[in-house]
């Protein structure tokens, strides 16, 4: 009885060009249920204005707010982290730094990377398989003084037929109006060391797997988890890609579900 009444501190890390925001469905559910909840906004997403992608350099620069979020929690605590999409790139940066400090990482149909091969792997193979149609017109620009950064922002026909397709219309709007540049750090990312088994590799990962997203088909999924390797895989039927936002209960069910079974 006493497991089934710990309390845990999630800690929720969204996508590229969303914020903190689009966990706002998520959030207070996981709350009423007793536990502590940190969202944040990433370097230059969301409502940080101190900011724009076109002064991220790096995933690392990028994911900083998570960090310091990490580097600040308590020595006895650990937490349970949940990354979105792009977000699980951060999740793994944060798994490297701060192994000790998180219980379980989970990455809801989010890129999760391997210790065999360097961080963009995932996201180029990904990305090869992808022909430019499938952007939808979604903008791209080079950025930095080498021109090497490719800041992105989604179409509105990109998201309305891919991101938010099994959303509410009023949620697609919200997101429209929310929506800001962001960026793969592909080029950075090919240039970092490997993640580690002592660092990134100790963490437990669970992945959830959204079967009706149309921005990381199922197959792209598995083999995604293939590749990297889970503890558990959880999937769920009839689940777009923004599941925080078109299956909030299902998905903060998963989350509890985990926590207890991992924190």
């Amino acid at each position: 009885m006493e497991e089934a009444n710990k309390k845990h501190h999630f800690v929720l890390v969204h996508g590229a060009c969303q914020g903190a925001w689009c966990w706002y469905k998520v959030k207070p559910r996981l709350e009423e249920a007793g536990h502590r909840v940190t969202v944040m906004d990433l370097a230059g997403s969301g409502i940080d204005v101190t900011r724009t992608i076109k002064d991220v350099n790096t995933c690392v620069e990028y994911s900083d707010p998570l960090i310091k979020i990490l580097g600040s929690s308590p020595p006895s605590e650990k937490v349970v982290l949940v990354g979105h999409s792009f977000g699980g790139m951060s999740l793994a940066i944060a798994s490297e730094k701060f192994p000790d400090k998180i219980s379980v990482s989970v990455y809801l149909t989010a890129f999760m990377p391997d210790t065999k091969n360097p961080p963009s792997f995932v996201i180029d193979k990904i990305l090869s398989n992808m022909p430019e149609e499938s952007w939808m017109g979604t903008k791209f620009e080079r950025y930095g003084h080498d021109k090497t950064g490719i800041s992105m922002l989604y179409s509105p026909e990109l998201m309305k037929k891919k991101l938010y397709k099994l959303c509410p219309v009023e949620d697609l709007e919200l997101a429209l109006s929310l929506l800001r540049p962001g960026s793969l750090f592909t080029n950075a990312l090919s240039k970092m060391e490997k993640f580690s088994e002592k660092g990134y590799g100790s963490v437990r990962r669970v992945f959830i797997m959204c079967k009706g997203a149309k921005a990381m088909a199922e197959e792209q999924q598995r083999w995604i988890i293939e590749n990297s390797g889970a503890s558990e895989v959880i999937e769920m039927e009839d689940t777009g890609h923004m599941a925080m936002i078109c299956k909030p209960r299902q998905v903060s069910a998963h989350l509890l579900e985990i926590a207890d079974k991992y924190a």
